[in-house]
């Protein structure tokens, strides 16, 4: 099952052990982080506190008064010898609705002329693509989303914006994501969605979870308009 991708153990920290399965986003290594996620989850390990996951790895932060980096990680091997029996439930289907261009995607002209296609054409790759939720992070509700098409991929702003509407659709480099809250932000903003990616009184809080599959829906500016009332 590891051929590929054998599981690396690393202490991050005096109170952190990250486990890795390569180095490269790959549908196979997320798959592996998703399933050691679940089952810990399921079968918690004493003195565990965190659990991080990222694309192709996780953290686990601890209580050093009740387990150290070896215990933990002969736990751990243990739970990656049953990772063959873990199954996953089928992902959610989540459709984001997004107006792209103008005020609510002011980079979308310039991320189109640097890729050297018509902004239409931006847009059109964009929507088309069903991107994975790989993990959450930065703030609440922000779901990391690969992976772009690798025509669509392009750096980050030179200098971040002190804040960023919410609801913007951004790129950078091959992820997309949407910025739950006003904060600020480095990726370039193509479009807005009117949906809440996170609120506080709703269960789940956040609209995306691990797993999820999204796609984003392109919608006029009075669609959108209309859906923020409707809200």
């Amino acid at each position: 099952m590891y051929s590929a991708h054998p599981p690396r153990f690393l202490a991050a920290s005096d109170l952190s052990l990250l486990i890795s399965f390569g180095d490269r986003i790959t549908p196979e290594s997320h798959g592996l982080v998703a399933k050691l996620l679940r089952l810990i989850e399921w079968e918690p390990i004493a003195g565990v506190r965190n659990i991080h996951p990222a694309y192709c790895s996780l953290l686990i932060t601890f209580n050093p008064l009740q387990t150290s980096h070896a215990k933990l990680e002969a736990l751990v091997r243990g739970y990656l010898g049953r990772l063959e029996e873990m199954s996953l439930p089928d992902p959610r289907q989540v459709e984001i609705p997004v107006c792209y261009g103008g005020e609510f995607g002011p980079d979308l002209g310039e991320v189109a002329s640097l890729r050297g296609m018509a902004i239409e054409q931006v847009v059109e790759l964009h929507s088309a693509q069903e991107y994975v939720v790989y993990f959450l992070g930065f703030v609440p509700g922000f779901a990391y989303l690969g992976e772009l098409p690798e025509t669509l991929s392009t750096p980050r702003l030179a200098t971040p914006r002190r804040s960023v509407p919410p609801g913007s659709v951004g790129i950078a480099g091959r992820q997309t994501g949407v910025y739950p809250f006003a904060t600020p932000g480095g990726w370039r903003l193509i479009g807005r969605t009117p949906l809440a990616m996170f609120r506080r009184d709703r269960e789940p809080m956040s609209l995306l979870a691990i797993g999820d599959r999204a796609k984003f829906v392109p919608i006029s500016s009075s669609e959108y308009e209309a859906l923020v009332k409707s809200a």
